[in-house]
């Protein structure tokens, strides 16, 4: 079947119901790549693998992160699949983030796949198939064990079944995009970006675009799943040498795209979402591998304008998810119908603005490996982040290089600095804010027993956050406890 139009294969499913197990079972590849994720048992990042058919047929696998802590991780690698193989686990059952991640899916538009009931040698393989069917209704339904590889003839079956009646992306039309995911380099190569074709074709020689940096290139070389191919089509994992930039330029979140000027960046788009969302509320908008804080201004036809402070490489027909910030969870998904709206498109503006987002803001640096690694090990430790010294020692870096790497993530806004060797991922954060602010607004005022007491943390930790909202001017110190600034000058009169 190698005239089957290519198609990508995305995992989903709750933590620790056996996605990444499941794949190195199908395929014998391990796609769990970091040390603490083989340290952990968990996945942290996106794995990739190539999956070979019944009918002869090879699909792109993305295997994403279960955890509640990489959604944004998840519908990254989402963002480019065709098909799903929803992970549920028989001592489980559907958890919360199998409800989320299949949110994402519909979201994004990808309605065909499979379930996989894991690990049906314990636990009740019925009982979790019943409460699957209801959330994914019509999906065919295989019970698996990944340890005692049983049923993984019958799930290569389904998949195969379900694959045969998708038409793929390759004779879609469009200018050619591809979603960068990774960038390195090889000795002797260069630099390698890798990422999922959305559209068009990308082949050796082309001269491409880098977006939104606007940085040229040469195609040196195209490999699909390690092999080299002349040119690549819709709907593939991709791996393409560039000419040009280092790889340090590049990184997660670029659009690699034909050199013709047809695709460009955009701070502003109108989609039609699948959820209401109030007028004036901040939202992440996520489009690709990339995502952007938005403001959502609703128009009188059912549309609504996102207003982004960050650019976003789309075009109209696109499939998006926007998730609310803090606390975080899906929203729903949306179409973009305007990738340039004119700035006076007509809308229903706000009763009561917040803060606007200035209209462009500079580029974010470009974040390496290990910068990406340290992120998720913020997300990961959630409200209990490591000090500097073990963030190091975690991926191996040198202590300057982790402070270097902790700045630059700092500016790209995926890292905060609170005390002097602590940095919290942003979303943990704001959700502790959140509680401190009730906190003070129940009782008059917040202690640091009483935080640590709220929150089931540390003094430590309770300490950190109530100094670093001092500092940001959220609250005030008064003796022995911390007050609220505006309750401060309400009470001052």
């Amino acid at each position: 079947m190698s005239d089957a139009p290519p198609l990508t294969l995305g995992t989903a499913g709750h933590i620790d119901h056996g996605k990444t197990a499941l794949i190195g079972a199908l395929t014998g590849k391990d796609t769990d790549r970091l040390p603490e994720e083989h340290a952990r048992g968990i996945s942290i990042e996106l794995g990739y693998a190539p999956l070979d058919l019944p009918s002869g047929r090879r699909l792109s696998v993305v295997d994403v992160p279960g955890h509640e802590r990489f959604v944004r991780t998840m519908v990254a690698g989402a963002s480019g699949v065709d098909m799903f193989l929803l992970c549920v686990a028989a001592d489980d059952g559907v958890m919360p983030q199998t409800r989320e991640h299949m949110a994402v899916l519909r979201g994004l538009g990808v309605s065909d796949g499979v379930v996989a009931i894991t690990k049906s040698d314990i636990g009740e393989p019925d009982l979790a198939a019943a409460e699957a069917g209801e959330l994914a209704p019509g999906a065919a339904l295989v019970q698996v064990s990944a340890l005692r590889r049983t049923g993984l003839d019958e799930l290569l079956a389904a998949l195969d079944a379900v694959a045969a009646k998708l038409p793929g992306r390759a004779e879609a039309d469009g200018p050619a995009r591809l979603h960068v995911d990774r960038s390195f380099t090889l000795r002797g190569i260069g630099t390698v970006v890798t990422g999922t074709l959305w559209a068009g074709a990308i082949g050796t020689g082309d001269r491409v675009s880098v977006l939104p940096r606007g940085i040229e290139a040469r195609v040196r070389s195209v490999q699909v799943h390690d092999r080299p191919v002349e040119r690549a089509a819709a709907g593939q994992r991709v791996a393409l040498n560039l000419v040009g930039p280092s790889w340090r330029e590049l990184g997660r979140g670029d659009v690699v795209v034909a050199a013709d000027g047809e695709v460009s960046a955009t701070y502003r788009v109108e989609a039609r979402l699948d959820a209401p969302v109030e007028p004036g509320t901040r939202v992440q908008v996520h489009h690709g591998t990339r995502d952007a804080p938005a403001r959502v201004y609703p128009r009188d036809d059912g549309v609504v304008q996102l207003r982004l402070e960050a650019p976003l490489v789309a075009v109209a027909g696109d499939r998006l998810v926007v998730r609310q910030i803090a606390p975080p969870d899906t929203l729903g998904g949306g179409v973009m119908v305007d990738a340039h709206p004119p700035r006076s498109s007509r809308r229903q503006e706000p009763a009561a603005r917040g803060p606007r987002p200035a209209e462009r803001r500079p580029e974010p640096e470009v974040l390496d490996d290990a910068a990406l690694a340290l992120a998720a090990l913020l997300r990961s430790d959630w409200r209990e982040p490591r000090a500097h010294g073990d963030l190091a020692d975690a991926v191996g870096l040198a202590p300057a290089e982790a402070e270097r790497r902790l700045a630059q993530l700092e500016r790209s806004g995926q890292a905060v600095r609170v005390g002097k060797n602590l940095h919290f991922h942003p979303e943990p954060l704001a959700e502790l804010e959140a509680q401190v602010i009730a906190l003070c607004e129940r009782d008059g005022a917040a202690t640091i027993a009483a935080l640590r007491d709220e929150l089931g943390t540390s003094r430590r930790y309770a300490q950190a956050v109530l100094e670093h909202l001092d500092r940001i001017k959220v609250t005030r110190r008064d003796g022995d406890v911390h007050v609220l600034r505006r309750r401060a000058q309400r009470g001052g009169g």
